[in-house]
Order: structure tokens, then sequence, then C-alpha cells
């Protein structure tokens, strides 16, 4: 069944044949009667895709009182050349979620709740697409390019959607055991910035988050020309410090600033990282922005997750051989190994309420 989510306040105004008392006639959204199997619900409002297609999302109901949030990947677009129709280097719709629309067992990995070593399994699952070519950040609308064919207009408004989500969920659970935030790809990117806004969301909550295959190696340069165009400013968790752009230089910072500065405020919640040592994909995208070699990703690589464990005791890395890229939605996430440390042992032991051991695939070292 899909849902459309029509959140409304209705505002008494008292006249003067009505008391105060009696006037009030605020009523609260009630939360939703989800079906079993994957419900589509599309929030409207400002939600959008880059071109204007509908923004919609996944939610399949658990057992438990914990909810796994996950942020889809798919790319990202910064001028008219990745941006364009003919060019385009990420997904600019969520169509593709119709397809889950009351189904179970849908897909591998994670979303296989029919098997008994799947931690997350009885998890309710939120599911955000990516459609918006802005690691889930942005909140603008912007011309790339001059001129036909190269003039292209795009949506950014990840951090609308993701808003909008969280807007969803604050309704449907208004308390919660556990939430455990993860994504991969550009996916990832936005499991951690959302992070802290889903802290402030449920104080009481275990806060677990493991983002997958995107630990953000870019050029300088990038980020400079191509960061502004998003607006990604508009996500940041202004109420830490160090992520407050009127109070720090967010865009001469890397992406370990980003973990540390969210582990940091939140040491009581547990943060985390997957990545291979050569993944292609992470690479191809570096390489997109002007960056070099495969070594030099995996060297850049290597030195951001350890700057980030040498600050942040509340943080752990997996590192896999070979240059896959992402676990989470793969059924290798039960097989994958890494210096004698089964992937899904790992995460369970996170999830489970322990910091645990980094992985650090020193088989991988020449």
């Amino acid at each position: 069944m899909r849902f459309l989510w029509l959140v409304a306040f209705a505002m008494g105004c008292a006249t003067e044949e009505e008391s105060p008392e009696t006037s009030d006639t605020t009523t609260a959204p009630e939360p939703m009667e989800l079906n079993d199997g994957w419900n589509i619900i599309e929030p409207g409002g400002e939600t959008s895709c880059s071109r204007g297609a509908p923004f919609i999302f996944g939610v399949r109901p658990g057992t438990v009182d914990r909810v796994m949030v996950e942020f889809i990947g798919g790319g990202a677009c910064w001028d008219e050349f990745t941006c364009g129709l003919a060019d385009a280097i990420f997904t600019d719709n969520a169509d593709w979620l119709y397809s889950f629309e009351g189904q179970q067992g849908v897909a591998l990995g994670i979303y296989d709740e029919t098997r008994d070593d799947n931690p997350v399994a009885d998890y309710h699952h939120v599911l955000i697409p990516y459609c918006t070519g802005d690691i889930h950040w942005g909140d603008s609308e912007i011309t790339y390019g001059e001129g036909t064919p190269n003039e292209v207009t795009i949506k950014h408004k990840g951090a609308v959607n993701a808003r909008a989500v969280l807007d969803w969920m604050a309704i449907q659970y208004p308390e919660l055991e556990q939430v455990f935030l993860t994504g991969c790809s550009a996916g990832a990117y936005g499991s951690i910035m959302w992070a802290a806004h889903i802290a402030e969301m449920y104080p009481e909550a275990d806060l677990v988050q493991m983002g997958d295959s995107g630990v953000g190696i870019i050029t300088d340069n990038w980020f400079q020309q191509s960061f502004p165009a998003w607006n990604a400013e508009a996500s940041f968790p202004t109420h830490i410090p160090g992520l407050d752009p009127a109070q720090s230089d967010i865009a001469g910072k890397d992406s370990a600033y980003l973990y540390q500065e969210v582990a940091g405020y939140y040491p009581e919640g547990r943060f985390a990282q997957f990545n291979t040592y050569l993944d292609a994909t992470q690479v191809t995208y570096f390489q997109y922005m002007g960056g070099g070699t495969q070594e030099e990703w995996t060297s850049q690589m290597l030195e951001r997750i350890s700057s980030i464990q040498e600050t942040n005791d509340n943080f752990s890395s997996f590192i896999a051989p070979g240059e896959a890229h992402c676990i989470i939605n793969s059924n290798e996430m039960f097989t994958l190994e890494s210096d004698g440390v089964l992937f899904v042992d790992w995460l369970s032991e996170m999830l489970n309420g322990e910091v645990p051991e980094s992985i650090d695939c020193d088989e991988c070292t020449p």
C-alpha cells in the first residue's frame, strides 16, 4: 500500500465568543498504521528529486524497539557534465523503490530478515533513497552550464528530503532503544551527518553509526569549487561548535574532521566505517574530481582512518582486502573476513553495545 504523508496542524483561533480554554483545536499527527513488508511514503512539501520527480522513502516494520536508518548511495554531481542527462554520474530519481512495495525478503545483506545471522533482521528499517546528487546534504536549486545543450538545472534537496523523513520518524517512533544509521557510498556521508540530528531527536537511545565505503577522499580544489553549489551547510549540526559554519571554516576541513566532531560530541555513541583496501568505485570518483592513482587513494584512506582512531575512542574501522565497493547490500557481509574476523561478527558486536577492535587488514599491506 502506498501512503501520502500529509502533516497538518489545525490551529484554532479564539474569537470574541470563544474562550482560550475551548478554542485550541490543535491536533498532533498520529503514528501511521504500516503494513507488513515494505511501505512507500511520499512526504510531499518541499521534498524533491534532482530533476523534479517526487521524493519517496520506504519503511519496513520490525519487531524490536530499534530502528535502522539507511541512506542509499548513488554517485554525486557538481557541474554541467556530471549532472547532465547524457553523462550524469548519479541517480536522479527514486522510482526504483516502488518495486519494493508490499514485499518482504527484498534483496540481500541487511535486507534479508529471514537470516538468523543478520543482526538487524528484527529492526524497523527506514530507507532513504538518494536522487539529489549532494550526498544527502544539500538545499539548493542551481543551473550548471550555459546554453543548449550544456545547461541543466538541478534541485540539490538532499537535506530537505532527509529532514522530512526525520520529521516522520519523530511521530512514528517517539521513543527508541537504539537507532542505527548506515549507508553505502554517498549514503555513508548521509549517515554520519544526520547522526548528530538523530542523537538530538532521541537523547535516551543508543546511537550507532556505520558508514559503508564512504571515506571521503577528495581533492582540495574540488571541495572549494563544488561544495558551495549544494548549500550543504544547510544540513550541518550547528549545535556542535566545530560544525557550525559561523564558528568554523567547514570548507577547509576533511571527512575525518566530521567524524571527529560528531563522535567527540557524543562519546556514548559508537561510530564506524567499512572500506576495502583498493575500493575501485571510490578511486574512480576521486579521479573524476582530479585525484591521482589507486595507491594515492589508499594512502589517504589509511591516513584518514588513523586520524579518527587517534582522537576518538568510540570509533572503529573495518578494512577488508580487495576492490569491492559496499558490503551491507550483499550477502558477502555474512562471509567476508579480514585479519581472521568476520564482518558480520564485528558489526554485531557494535550493535550489542561494544566498541569493536578496528580491523586494519594487515594482510593488505605490501
